[in-house]
């Protein structure tokens, strides 16, 4: 990483850390050390599927944006849920902390160590297990990538109800430890809704299989619910039942510019009213990450000018019912003055290159300097005002403060880039996003979880008894905290 962008982390058992530039001090919890004991047990549970390579291990103590690193000296691989089972029966006895990671795309410091926790990997737990035609739903692994899921189901005629930028790496088991929110859940809803069962190991080993695939089951407490969102925290995912939908016959998209956010928030009301049930999804992005994307990766946009832009798309069974929905509203919100520029997209190339103008944001803030990232839910009436008001208070002391997301759900991105890290710009930023949000009632984490970054803010989303209760949460299912320390809960 650049600069001193990432913490150091160490064995030994009180030590300073590096985190995006500021120091903190983190406490290495009393964990046993390692042992050559240890690693050749797990050579006999999982042979040639243990890592100790320091070279091999890098990318894997690393995050995605380079911002946070660990130093583990062991990732394990295994293949099975009884190879999990054993791991972690193994690790709780010899009371070893335990890293989960799937396709470490996580923005909040989630997916890598702290400090030397084992890193135990679902790479190789990637096999689908069963899909109905009839119901829609797919059984598979964990470590499944979503992109390879989609394809698999685009086979039969469906679809992921799940979409995200990081789709070509990210794992399903990740997705759901994370609660991942992503393009389409404006269509299909969260996966709180769409995941149906869950296999899940527990840090003393023993599995729970949940992995029901029924629509109804009021049999007692959801406790599926538990882990979604976990962030890993309390087991780990090790087979997910999820309900998919059909692939859509009819898909359109639409790039609009707007004048105003006010003008972004008439036409999604008007979109709303007029798509309806054909409506997939509505973005927003503002002209800075247009001028960034186009920068930094040479991306072109259709449209130009506008100090706003809107992504709309639709998906149907008829392209004749939906394209005729969609022109009807295009020529309503053209004469009316919501949109004064726009495309329409709707062969396969030209969706995929519009949908990149918007899923390669972050890719593109990457390469704009040091980036402050806030991941936001919000009134959707107060959705931009976090970034005017943001922009005005750092002034000239930031180089762009940025804003996107799924407004149709009141999800904002917040991005803002430095040339590099300022203590003092960071004093600026926190905790002033996270008490404008607190003030207009919103979560400080729509969707990207906590991790190690933010734990420490969850106080501004939830009140101390929950957060209290979370805690008995996690000390009943894991009384030695072995499973991804110092993430997601406060000290």
């Amino acid at each position: 990483p650049r600069g001193r962008r990432a913490f150091h982390a160490a064995s030994s058992s009180f030590q300073e850390v590096m985190l995006t530039g500021e120091r903190y001090s983190v406490q290495r919890l009393p964990f046993s050390h390692l042992s050559d004991g240890d690693v050749a047990f797990f050579e006999g549970v999982m042979p040639g599927r243990v890592v100790t390579n320091p070279e091999e291990l890098k990318p894997f103590n690393v995050d995605w944006l380079k911002s946070v690193r660990g130093c583990s000296k062991l990732m394990l691989k295994p293949q099975t849920t009884a190879e999990v089972s054993r791991v972690l029966r193994y690790c709780h006895e010899r009371n070893l902390a335990v890293n989960p990671q799937g396709g470490n795309t996580g923005l909040v410091g989630g997916s890598v160590p702290v400090f030397d926790e084992i890193i135990l990997s679902t790479a190789l737990m990637n096999r689908i297990i069963s899909f109905d035609k009839v119901s829609g739903i797919l059984v598979c692994q964990a470590g499944c990538i979503l992109e390879k899921l989609n394809e698999y189901l685009e086979e039969q005629g469906f679809i992921m109800p799940l979409d995200l930028g990081a789709k070509g790496s990210c794992h399903i088991g990740g997705n759901v430890a994370t609660n991942a929110g992503g393009l389409r859940l404006l269509r299909y809803g969260s996966l709180r809704g769409t995941v149906l069962g869950l296999e899940v190991v527990l840090a003393d080993g023993s599995a729970l299989d949940c992995l029901a695939s029924l629509r109804k089951d009021n049999t007692g407490y959801d406790l599926k619910q538990l882990f979604i969102g976990s962030e890993g925290t309390l087991g780990v995912i090790t087979a997910v039942s999820i309900l998919c939908p059909q692939k859509p016959k009819a898909v359109n998209l639409a790039f609009l510019g707007c004048q105003s956010f006010a003008k972004v928030l008439e036409t999604f009301t008007t979109c709303r009213a007029m798509l309806g049930e054909i409506l997939s999804a509505y973005e927003f992005m503002d002209e800075k990450c247009m001028e960034l994307v186009e920068k930094h990766l040479k991306l072109s946009s259709p449209v130009a000018g506008s100090p706003f832009y809107v992504l709309i798309e639709t998906s149907g069974s008829s392209s004749t019912h939906d394209e005729e929905k969609l022109n009807n509203f295009l020529e309503q919100a053209m004469t009316s003055g919501l949109v004064t520029d726009g495309t329409v997209a709707t062969d396969d190339k030209k969706i995929k290159a519009s949908h990149a103008l918007r899923e390669r944001i972050t890719e593109a803030l990457t390469h704009d300097g040091y980036v402050y990232k806030y991941d936001i839910s919000l009134p959707v009436g107060k959705l931009y005002d976090l970034v005017t008001d943001t922009r005005a208070r750092l002034g000239q002391s930031a180089k762009n403060v940025v804003g996107y997301g799924h407004l149709g759900d009141g999800n904002l991105h917040l991005n803002i880039t430095a040339d590099s890290y300022s203590h003092s710009l960071l004093d600026a930023i926190e905790p002033f996003v996270y008490e404008w949000t607190a003030r207009y009632n919103g979560s400080i984490s729509a969707e990207h979880g906590l991790g190690f970054k933010k734990k420490q803010f969850i106080q501004y989303s939830k009140p101390r008894e929950a957060v209290c209760l979370m805690q008995r949460f996690k000390a009943m299912l894991d009384p030695k905290g072995i499973l991804n320390p110092y993430k997601m809960l406060p000290s």
